[in-house]
């Protein structure tokens, strides 16, 4: 029997987390690139057989990233120098030519298997990777599925014809292509969501050869990976708090793990000292982004939470009464997913604004009658999609919607106060990202959307909007209020 041992760090999700916090009573900096580097560079001296995979989402939610639109990001990454990544989702925000130029800047390769170009029905990236280390060939394969990329609705010319089901065809077509290569270990990238990775894992013929799922999207934190289908299954949360690693024994004759050990491991000045050179590269964008975001826009009595995106927050709370208000709208429907910070304030800079805030979006207002509107509460607060792998919103102050857990309903739906009538109509807002994907999002088709009204486009940025009110407006105060309540 020939063996080979292995150690695969993996990352998943990181959007744009570049520095490192000081958290706790010892003062302890917890995460970043430097950090995360310095880690790398000590298994990388201390292991032979060392390899460091994404799991897609390396851009935005910071804003460093949103400055230079990803740019930064791909040279931080290329220092960090990757083995392999995916794509995901948001790989696509700044648009498909740049996602390209991104693609061109990288120094490692990245992955994915169902990503077309629809006229052409070609690929648009490399599908899979085999890499030989140290005699062992690995391969890799990246995924992602419609569910998912539902952003790409805003790009005509690209899109997936993978569902889930699909998908596992495709890694099929792959393997079986590649069985006389010999292949010691088969790793599948995703980027779908923990619960989707599971159910992938199991639609997948053990005859393919799939050993490990490396998954993101769903920011999801283990005590140990899920095994289906005789496949591990991983994901290593958000961020650069923490890093996943796998040290893993490989058998050359029967192409399978002999032996493994998963930990997530916490990022911080205990695991490692920070890398120097890598400091002082992000240090050159920080104070580029310093000099220009560094202004006060306002003071709130107190920081603004916003602890988890499925859930009624303060600050999700202040962000819909402030497009509530400037826009007229009996509803707003905020993405909780579009507030990237866990807190804002209490002292408020523009930049501070733009990082917890990064998507500028426009704000559409539709026309919808009361038993849409109730349909779309129902299938918002339904709790299938509060898995980390749904859209979850965030609403403005009057309206009040309980749902039935037990027996999976919505109870009631009110507006300051007044029930909501099935036969009433009632003005919504949406980003244009829910807009434009209003199906999966809310539950009702774009036709369904606009049936009783056009659409009307009251601002191209609602962080403009939500700027210019926070500057004329210090002290605002905020709190959970029970919007959104479960029974």
């Amino acid at each position: 029997m020939r063996t080979k041992r292995f150690a695969i760090l993996h990352s998943n999700d990181m959007h744009g987390d570049f520095l490192a916090e000081v958290r706790g009573e010892e003062g302890r900096l917890i995460g970043g690139l430097s950090l995360l580097s310095g880690y790398l560079n000590r298994v990388r001296r201390e292991e032979k057989n060392v390899l460091y995979v994404i799991s897609g989402d390396m851009v935005q939610g910071s804003l460093i990233d949103s400055e230079f639109k990803g740019i930064s990001t791909i040279e931080l990454m290329n220092y960090l120098a990757p083995d392999v990544a995916t794509l995901g989702n948001h790989e696509l925000d700044y648009g498909l030519p740049h996602l390209l130029f991104l693609e061109k800047m990288a120094n490692f390769p990245i992955v994915n298997a169902n990503l077309y170009i629809k006229k052409y029905h070609k690929r648009l990236m490399r599908p899979h990777i085999i890499l030989n280390v140290d005699g062992f060939d690995i391969m890799f394969i990246g995924i992602i599925t419609e569910t998912v990329l539902q952003s790409l609705k805003q790009d005509r010319d690209i899109g997936t014809f993978i569902t889930l089901e699909d998908a596992a065809t495709e890694v099929g077509r792959i393997c079986n292509a590649y069985k006389n290569e010999d292949i010691d270990l088969t790793v599948l990238l995703t980027h779908i969501g923990f619960e989707s990775d599971k159910e992938l894992a199991a639609m997948l013929d053990p005859a393919w050869g799939v050993d490990l799922i490396i998954g993101g999207h769903s920011h999801t934190i283990l005590d140990q990976p899920a095994v289906v289908n005789n496949i591990l299954i991983v994901q290593a949360g958000v961020g650069t708090d923490q890093i996943g690693r796998f040290d893993i024994t490989v058998d050359d004759d029967t192409n399978a793990i002999v032996e493994w050990q998963w930990r997530l491991i916490p990022v911080d000045n205990r695991l490692a000292e920070p890398d120097p050179e890598l400091q002082q590269f992000i240090d050159s964008y920080k104070e580029t982004v310093d000099h220009k975001y560094g202004t006060l826009i306002c003071r709130f009595p107190q920081a603004l939470t916003h602890p988890r995106r499925e859930e009624e927050t303060a600050l999700g709370n202040l962000f819909a009464d402030i497009l509530a208000e400037r826009s007229g709208v009996d509803v707003v429907l905020l993405g909780s997913g579009s507030i990237r910070s866990k807190s804002m304030g209490p002292t408020v800079t523009l930049g501070e604004l733009y990082a917890t805030f990064p998507y500028d979006d426009a704000l559409y207002r539709c026309t919808v009658t009361g038993a849409q509107l109730q349909q779309v509460f129902a299938h918002i607060m339904r709790p299938e999609n509060r898995t980390g792998e749904g859209e979850c919103f965030q609403v403005n102050r009057g309206v009040r919607a309980f749902y039935n857990e037990a027996e999976r309903r919505l109870e009631s739906l009110t507006i300051r106060g007044i029930p909501v009538a099935d036969d009433g109509q009632y003005t919504v807002l949406l980003q244009g990202y829910h807009y434009n994907n209003s199906g999966p999002n809310i539950g009702l088709t774009a036709e369904e959307l606009t049936a009783l009204a056009p659409p009307k486009v009251v601002s191209t940025s609602a962080r403009d909007v939500v700027e210019e009110h926070l500057r004329s407006h210090q002290n605002l105060q905020s709190q959970v209020e029970g919007r959104l309540m479960y029974q």
